[in-house]
């Protein structure tokens, strides 16, 4: 498994990129400069950023030079929460205290920037208010509450009212003098002014450049987008700063659309945008070389190659995609060639990379996004340990190329793959044989709905040909996308239907209890069984979706409720969440289940849970 994370790693040669990003920043010389990473969900631009961030604090420093330091900013951390500009001008504060404690200098600079955000952060508390007073408007916050206490006097207090507008005056009280030092000779402004003029200072003192690394900004809405840019312009946009925003440029155009709502002229965004971002760059697109090998290092890292083994074939995979150029390959071979003894297992993983990474590049679901193939990855190695703890004999090539079909297909031509395989008595899709001959040979080949895709035909050409593979095995592993329902289940069209409904959509299980009511109990036990096998896959039991399915099951068919007991009881006791228990507690089976979690190692709050219940006679008997 991998995890969803940046990393300072490079498997794709973003390194010339980072390496440049650097070099600009050093070329600056101290005046102020953004530079915009650009790229769409999922491309590098965090990673990028890091590595940036490790080019610059690794580059040797010349005499004279000043050192880097580093802030990141992660703005959709705080939406919600904070002001985005008083959050990033707190942070930034944060890191610069620091610095000024470790080198003990500039600290009287520094305590100045502190109270000056306090300064601002309280004037924006009672100008926000004052504004909307000044307009007629309702005003928010602290003071809007005030506000409503107000126009409820006009009608007459009582004694509540006056214990309430106490305590709200307290709290006004408490905030504006944690925040407010006011002085007659104060205004915006000055303190605006004063506190670039500080950070300037700071950073003379200090002998530094700060460099801002601000990430995932095209996550957040469009007012904290712009808040964090405007932050950057008014306050922050001084010598010896620089700033690194990863974000994609059309997110970032949309918010500055939404800022200027109602102006009809593009020009104004463009122009908007170019002063908030001065350099933009953007992450370089991935082509087949680069995603075969971003597959590789992924499938050698989780292997057990020793650390230096593994450092020295990614540095002479970065070494070759640099000149791919010149018509080198990154492949198997060439991978093989960087270290002399790979296990044959990590082979075949290679072996599994080279084949796939084709159709990862022009597939319209994935187009060479590092991580849409991480988590197909992580799918795949989750349904090989599904296999392997439930002892099913599965090909790791077979169940990739179903779950690139289950990924990227039509769903309706995967059932009727699905559909072909349970319905012959060996498994085999044999209506695939005719197809997969002429796609390897490249005979023309015409196919219909809703087969007709082009997909379909690169997808026929990957090893290995399926039409005479036994595919139960990799279609039962991955049974949580769809039913593999067998001619002995002898389920009908309807319960068929029904179930698969429940799989995929397990949270709309309650528009569904009239059509259950008429299922055969015969058909309710297989559906619950196959409910049950999707649900040993969940790790947390409150309220997951599945649970709806199966209370469904049990509720329109009673006879399956024990069945449903016996599985809850069954589940570890570290995996029983406290909001289980309202949810089951009406249910004719709930005091046995009740009874084995407080018998057992249940959580206390678990148990208090159910105490609580039975106090109140809320639990069925």
């Amino acid at each position: 498994m991998w995890a969803d994370n940046e990393t300072e790693r490079d498997f794709l040669n973003f390194s010339g990129v980072a390496d440049t990003v650097a070099e600009i920043i050093v070329q600056a010389h101290g005046r102020p400069i953004s530079i915009g990473v650009s790229g769409a969900w999922g491309v590098g631009k965090s990673s990028l950023i890091k590595l940036t961030q490790a080019a610059l604090a690794q580059r040797p420093r010349k005499e004279g030079e000043r050192e880097f330091i580093f802030v990141e900013f992660n703005a959709w951390l705080y939406q919600g929460y904070d002001d985005a500009r008083a959050a990033l001008m707190d942070v930034i504060a944060a890191k610069l205290q620091a610095e000024a404690e470790k080198r003990e200098t500039a600290i009287d600079k520094v305590a100045g920037i502190l109270k000056r955000i306090r300064w601002l952060r309280g004037m924006k508390l009672i100008a926000s208010d004052a504004a909307a007073v000044a307009l007629g408007l309702p005003p928010t916050g602290i003071l809007g509450s005030m506000w409503g206490l107000g126009k409820r006097a006009l009608d007459g207090v009582d004694q509540a009212e006056l214990d309430e507008a106490k305590k709200m005056t307290g709290e006004v009280s408490e905030a504006a003098g944690g925040l407010l030092t006011p002085k007659s000779d104060t205004s915006p402004p000055r303190e605006i002014q004063a506190l670039r003029d500080s950070f300037e200072e700071a950073l003379e003192e200090l002998n530094v450049t700060l460099v801002v690394l601000i990430d995932d900004l095209d996550r957040c809405l469009p007012a904290t987008t712009i808040s964090t840019l405007e932050a950057i312009r008014l306050f922050l946009f001084l010598k010896h700063t620089a700033f690194v925003i990863a974000a994609d440029n059309d997110m970032i155009k949309h918010a500055v659309r939404k800022h200027f709502e109602g102006v009809p002229d593009d020009l104004l965004v463009t122009n908007y945008f170019d002063k908030l971002i001065q350099v933009p760059i953007r992450v370089p697109a991935l082509g087949t070389q680069e995603v075969r090998a971003y597959m590789m290092m992924l499938f050698i890292e989780n292997s057990a190659l020793p650390e230096d083994v593994q450092e020295k074939i990614r540095a002479g995979v970065c070494q070759q995609l640099r000149q791919t150029w010149q018509g080198k390959r990154v492949d198997r071979a060439f991978v093989q060639s960087l270290h002399d003894n790979f296990p044959d297992e990590l082979v075949g993983k290679l072996d599994t990379a080279d084949r796939l990474a084709p159709l990862m590049t022009t597939a319209s679901g994935i187009v060479g996004n590092p991580r849409l193939i991480k988590r197909f990855l992580n799918a795949l190695a989750i349904r090989m340990t599904i296999a392997k703890a439930q002892g099913v004999g599965v090909d790791e090539a077979v169940l990739a190329k179903l779950l690139l079909f289950e990924r990227l297909g039509n769903p309706n031509a995967y059932a009727e793959l699905i559909s072909a395989a349970s319905a012959n008595e060996s498994g085999k899709p044999v209506f695939l044989a005719e197809w997969e001959a002429k796609a390897i040979s490249g005979t023309e080949l015409a196919l219909v709905a809703p087969w007709d895709d082009p997909f379909v035909l690169e997808w026929l050409t990957l090893p290995p040909s399926l039409a005479e593979i036994d595919l139960r095995g990799a279609l039962y592993v991955g049974r949580e996308h769809a039913p593999l329902i067998t001619p002995e289940d002898r389920l009908s069209s309807e319960a068929a239907d029904l179930l698969a409904g429940l799989l995929e959509h397990p949270d709309m299980a309650a528009t569904l209890k009239g059509r259950l009511a008429k299922i055969a109990r015969a058909e309710t036990t297989v559906m619950l069984d196959r409910l049950l096998d999707r649900a040993r896959q969940e790790q947390a039991w409150g309220v997951p979706p599945i649970l709806e399915a199966c209370l469904a099951i049990s509720e329109a068919d009673p006879s399956q409720g024990p069945r449903l007991a016996a599985f809850l009881r069954d589940r570890p006791p570290s995996q029983i969440q406290p909001n289980i228990v309202p949810k089951i507690a009406d249910q004719p089976w709930a005091t046995g289940v009740f009874q084995a979690w407080e018998a057992g190692d249940v959580t206390r709050t678990v148990k208090s849970a159910i105490k609580k219940r039975r106090e109140n006679g809320h639990v069925a008997v």
